[in-house]
């Protein structure tokens, strides 16, 4: 059978000799995962600068998904969505000219930061009518998109799968 390749970008494997994976690693599905996957990755301003350069994608507004997906070139984002990452954005850059200015951040440990959250929702619940901070970013529903799973991998329906009367027992 010989050695196979696996690509982590398109999660599949093939019969690895020069001319397959040259193939694979120029093709169309391998270059889009490939970007998807970097895209999870690029900083929010980044992701901010080339969102606010798109229209809105008039598909997606209407419905909530887009035959396009990832590879729409319009917008998939919400005004909401837009000043929340702008206030993201505006949150590191302050951090980023804290640490410039020299400011003494301490660095914490996980425990200090649980402790901190557990105290904020705790206040949170108990007094709703204070304004909360802005939540970060979050990609809009259905990104990144994911792949339709064969048959043989799906989980069962809830019960069981249907038996058919020639299998079933007396």
């Amino acid at each position: 059978m010989g050695k196979r390749y696996f690509c982590d970008y398109c999660d599949r494997s093939f019969q690895d000799n020069l001319h397959n994976r040259k193939k694979h690693l120029n093709g169309v599905q391998h270059l889009r995962a490939k970007r998807v996957w970097y895209d999870l990755f690029r900083d929010a301003a980044a992701i901010l600068q080339e969102e606010q350069t798109k229209k809105p994608c008039r598909k997606f507004l209407q419905t909530g998904q887009c035959d396009f997906g990832s590879n729409c070139r319009f917008s998939h984002m919400t005004e909401q969505d837009l000043e929340k990452l702008s206030a993201q954005v505006q949150g590191e850059k302050r951090l980023k000219e804290l640490q410039r200015e020299g400011a003494d951040i301490p660095p914490g440990t996980i425990e200090d930061w649980l402790d901190k959250r557990a105290q904020r929702l705790s206040t949170a619940q108990s007094n709703s009518a204070l304004a909360e901070k802005p939540a970060p970013f979050q990609y809009p529903p259905g990104w990144p998109p994911v792949q339709e799973l064969p048959p043989s991998l799906q989980a069962p329906p809830p019960g069981g799968w249907p038996v058919p009367p020639s299998l079933q027992w007396g």
